[in-house]
């Protein structure tokens, strides 16, 4: 008799746990955002405003996947500046952006979903510059340039740095090739492919200073429960290997 009660309280325990849990009204839409950062996410027509089936990139196949294997609804959009995207993102609600460098710094202004990738962070020096420094502070003697708010920026500032910060990282590699900067502080693989595009080749890597991994950041006040579902469709990917195909697919 003792088993059968216990068994009953724990059943509606249960149901109330299943009520108790936010489910996502039927209209229930996401507003994802993300840039040209490339090869993760970039416009088809390397134009700097792009939407849906216009943006592909391994991130963004990855979130589109993950998104349909979730069952939630989205728009996205690709957008500049990157400042721009970060800011509207901590303000609204149901608002994500990737791809976003997950740091400590970050880790409390939004709810995260990921990895979708891992990258490091680097600086580069023009071709023909052999150029040699051991560390940050080192570095610091330089004039270094950077992606305003971009997660490498913030992290130089962080040590008393003071980046020279452009609102495009592609005008890191004119910047550098013309002198205007020593070294570029960027992200591996995306600076040496940005600088691919501009018709440079031969960047002298001076410093690896962080690895680091790229998330889909989504707004505090947007519910759990997209939280929790697109982790786990991100997690079966993962477990399928549909992230390394599609990673190996454009690099």
């Amino acid at each position: 008799m003792l088993n059968n009660t216990l068994k009953a309280i724990v059943l509606v325990l249960s149901l109330a746990a299943c009520a108790a849990r936010a489910e996502l009204p039927a209209d229930y839409k996401m507003v994802l955002l993300t840039e040209n950062f490339p090869p993760f996410n970039m416009a088809v027509d390397d134009k700097n405003f792009a939407r849906d089936d216009g943006i592909d990139g391994i991130n963004a196949e990855i979130v589109r996947e993950m998104f349909k294997r979730a069952n939630i609804s989205y728009s996205l959009t690709l957008r500049f500046p990157w400042d721009r995207l970060y800011k509207l993102t901590l303000d609204k609600p149901n608002y994500a952006l990737f791809s976003t460098t997950f740091t400590p710094e970050r880790q409390a202004l939004f709810k995260w979903v990921g990895p979708l990738a891992k990258t490091g962070w680097v600086l580069l020096a023009a071709p023909g510059n052999n150029l040699t420094v051991n560390s940050l502070k080192e570095a610091g003697q330089y004039t270094i340039g950077a992606y305003k708010n971009d997660a490498v920026s913030q992290h130089l500032e962080s040590q008393g740095l003071a980046p020279v910060n452009a609102l495009r990282d592609q005008e890191n590699v004119k910047k550098l090739t013309g002198g205007k900067i020593d070294l570029w502080a960027t992200t591996d693989p995306v600076g040496r492919y940005l600088a691919k595009q501009e018709g440079v080749s031969g960047l002298n890597t001076v410093l690896r200073f962080n690895e680091a991994e790229l998330y889909l950041a989504i707004n505090k006040d947007t519910p759990d429960e997209v939280v929790q579902r697109l982790q786990k469709a991100l997690d079966e990917l993962r477990n399928e290997g549909f992230i390394d195909e599609m990673t190996n697919s454009y690099l």
